[in-house]
This record gives C-alpha cells, sequence and structure tokens, in this order.
C-alpha cells in the first residue's frame, strides 16, 4: 500500500499545504490540497475521496479537483464519501451553487464529475480496492477517524480530533496495522486553544499512546505552519523511536 502526502500540515503557508493524503494513487484520505500537489493526470486518476469532516482545510481540494476534472472532461466522477453528517455539510455548505458549484449536475446530472457516498458508521465499507471503517473522533464538528487496509496491510487516521476514545478501542482489536497517522496541530503552551478547537498537543498525544494499538509508529500530521518547530521540539521529546512527523510530497509504503 502506498500513501503519497500531498499536504500535511494544520493550515496553510508558503509551499505548506494542508491534510491531504492519496493512497494508491486512487482514494483520496481527506482533501485540503489536490491540485497543488498532483497534475491534471494524476488527478484524473482518483476515484474516492474519504472526508474526515467538512472544514475547509480538509475539503479545499475536493473544490478545484471536481473543477478540473469537468474542464478536462473527466472519464469518471469522483466519489466523496464519508458518515452522512458530514456528506449532508457538503451538500449544504460546499457544493451548493452558492459557496461553490454543485458538481453533481456538472457538466450534467447524467454525467457529473462528483458523487456522493454515505458510509455507515463503525461498519466496515468497501471503496475502490480498500476497506474503510468510518468511526467518530472528538471534534467541533461531525468528525470521523478511519480504520483502512487492503486485506493484508493497514493504518488509522485520526481525522482531527482531541483525546478520544472508540477510534483506539477498535483498532487495538485489529490485526494488520502497520502505523497510526494522527494529528497534532499545536504546541503544549496552547493546551487551552487546543482544547477550545478539539486538537492535540505533543503532552496530549502523549496520553492517548496509551490507548492505541501499542509499538506502531506514529505518523504526525496537522501541525500549524506558525509553530512547526516549536511543536516538533516537543514531540521529539515523547518518543523519537516511534514518532515521525511526514514529509510533504513523500510517498511511504506500508
Amino acid at each position: 500500500m502506498k500513501i503519497k502526502v500531498l499536504g500535511v500540515y494544520g493550515s496553510e503557508g508558503q509551499g505548506q499545504r494542508p491534510s491531504a493524503f492519496l493512497v494508491n494513487d486512487r482514494v483520496l484520505v481527506d482533501a485540503g490540497t489536490v491540485p497543488g500537489a498532483l497534475n491534471v493526470e494524476e488527478q484524473r486518476e482518483i476515484e474516492h475521496a474519504l472526508l474526515s469532516h467538512a472544514h475547509l482545510d480538509h475539503i479545499t481540494g475536493l473544490a478545484f479537483l471536481t473543477d478540473t476534472l469537468a474542464i478536462t472532461s473527466s472519464p469518471r466522477p469522483v466519489i466523496a464519501a464519508s458518515i452522512a453528517p458530514v456528506v449532508e455539510d457538503l451538500k449544504k455548505h460546499a457544493f451548493n451553487d452558492s459557496l461553490w458549484p454543485d458538481f453533481t449536475t456538472i457538466p450534467t446530472a447524467r454525467n457529473a464529475v462528483l458523487g456522493y457516498r454515505t458510509l455507515p458508521e463503525e461498519v466496515e465499507s468497501r471503496v475502490g480496492e480498500l476497506w474503510v471503517t468510518p468511526i467518530g473522533v472528538d471534534h467541533t464538528v461531525p468528525a470521523v477517524g478511519f480504520l483502512i487496509h487492503d486485506g493484508e496491510t493497514g493504518f488509522v487516521y485520526s481525522g482531527d480530533t482531541g483525546p478520544t476514545e472508540k477510534l483506539w478501542e477498535t483498532a487495538r482489536g485489529l490485526r494488520g496495522l502497520k502505523v497510526v497517522l494522527v494529528e497534532t496541530a499545536f504546541p503544549n503552551r496552547l493546551d487551552g486553544l487546543a482544547r477550545a478547537s478539539k486538537h492535540l498537543t505533543p503532552a496530549m498525544l502523549g496520553r492517548e499512546m496509551k490507548k492505541m494499538p501499542p509499538d506502531l509508529p506514529l505518523w504526525i500530521y496537522h501541525i500549524k505552519p506558525h509553530f512547526f518547530e516549536e511543536t516538533a521540539e516537543e514531540l521529539q521529546k515523547i518518543d523519537p523511536a516511534r514518532i515521525h512527523i511526514l514529509e510533504q510530497g513523500k510517498t511511504y509504503t506500508l
């Protein structure tokens, strides 16, 4: 299984793109950025977009991806998939012909470049060649993490979350998991802001590690660009052998 890091940050900066990952060239896991990281032909290969929640830093790339697909006569739609509240948020607040065109009717309703799929929470579903289980996490809007595998190997994706329970509890019972992709947005001194916005700090992550499957490597993303160096230094003090900050543009193989 290949995971290409399209964007790794918790916001946008100069050369710093919001969170988005491409699995096996076909499935997006969040879509904070897409055209900023992929050429047109690579974008046209994408078939599915698993979305943890509907905040802009996780869906903006999907908006511009659909624009690319529409103007290049894509041979297939991209299917945006998540739990029902997230899909409803996309329909109501994003692709609504007000904030952005409703690409489920472009170029025509029959030949649209965007489709939706509602995934049942805590139930495994087939998405392309992958198996995906959405698990609710603790964020300021309806949000999920994902358990993703291909039948042999897999990974845990936290989405945006503060301290949470069900995702780690479910992951501990699974075999074949190779890594945990987990957010850490703020340095420890911004604990109050992290709690209010329901994100993690390095100190919070240290406590969450006790709930996670033991010994799995932790791949960190979603650090706010303004606090990257400070947060990275604090993360390395926890467990440098286990914790690795993902590199934007790099492809990892499980």
